[in-house]
């Protein structure tokens, strides 16, 4: 479907490829995307579950790693069932305002769960470097306002992509190789100019992303500056054992992105399924992963999911 405007056709119904290139592995490709999203789904709600229940873990760094895995759940939900629908019915077919509804929320969640991981950072920063003031610190009023800030900063900044799309005219196609709508891709299918809709991604990139990147890695020089001067070699090792899950989710979460997007820029030749699959690697895996790595490596965590495991009524 298409109307008419002062500068001709545009679309307003546009197609999801899902895997193009792949088309006929779709239902094999289906089953990683299902396992991955059901893992993330039971494992982060029963995280927020497991952190909200238990009152010994309403401390800082758990009420922040409540918040991940919250956002988790979200980013899976905006892709996942969609990139399933297009494998497994081919229902690829989405307006243009669901499309930038998609754009919108997909994108502001990622740059809400950065701004998480910045925040758990400095959370880290002053449990090891301030360990006496940390709880007069870091209080749970403190701790919602915190959340607020980084909720308006991620929804604030994306907002003004929606008028940035809804301005372009859609008249050159309207299939879009991918499993979900993106920003830059849904932008190139128009006829328009779209440097302010790059620039515009950029200022975004570097004022969120790019600073949250560079706040962590301030923080952890500090960290590690404090860690070093400390006398005791165990008392050093458990300071560096209470950063170990941040840092695994941290390297999950940015290093797919980065790689898929240096691909982008670099990989010319490419092949287009293999930049679709990367895209995608950075949504499905640290939402799976995340609530994996922390009841692994945190005991807290860790023994409250064997007591719910050994009290659920077994037959």
């Amino acid at each position: 479907m298409t109307t008419l405007n002062h500068t001709g056709v545009s679309h307003t119904v546009f197609r999801l490829l899902g895997i193009p290139g792949l088309e006929d592995q779709h239902m094999w490709i289906s089953i990683p995307f299902f396992i991955s999203y059901v893992t993330a789904l039971l494992g982060n709600s029963l995280l927020i579950f497991i952190i909200l229940s238990k009152r010994s873990l309403h401390e800082p760094m758990y009420l922040f790693l409540c918040m991940l895995a919250g956002s988790d759940i979200v980013l899976s939900t905006c892709t996942v069932p969609q990139a399933l629908a297009i494998f497994w019915f081919h229902a690829g077919e989405i307006s243009l305002d669901r499309c930038i509804t998609q754009v919108f929320f997909l994108t502001s969640i990622f740059t809400y769960e950065s701004g998480i991981l910045m925040v758990m950072a400095f959370d880290r920063y002053i449990a090891i470097c301030y360990p006496l003031r940390y709880t007069t610190i870091l209080r749970h009023s403190l701790i919602g306002k915190i959340g607020v800030v980084v909720f308006v900063r991620s929804y604030g900044t994306i907002f003004p992509i929606i008028f940035l799309l809804k301005r372009l005219t859609f008249c050159k196609n309207n299939i879009l190789p991918n499993t979900a709508c993106k920003h830059i891709v849904l932008a190139r299918v128009s006829c328009d100019d779209i440097r302010v809709n790059i620039w515009y991604g950029v200022f975004v990139l570097l004022s969120t992303i790019v600073l949250d990147v560079l706040l962590i890695f301030i923080s952890y020089v500090l960290i590690l500056r404090t860690v070093f001067h400390i006398p005791s070699q165990d008392a050093r090792r458990k300071a560096l054992n209470t950063c170990g899950s941040h840092v695994c989710v941290i390297i999950l979460f940015y290093g797919p992105g980065i790689f898929s997007a240096l691909t982008q820029r670099f990989g010319r030749h490419i092949l287009p399924y293999i930049h679709v699959l990367l895209a995608n690697v950075y949504i499905l895996v640290p939402p799976m992963l995340n609530p994996i790595i922390y009841g692994i490596k945190t005991k807290q965590i860790r023994d409250q999911v064997i007591l719910q495991a050994i009290c659920l009524p077994w037959p």
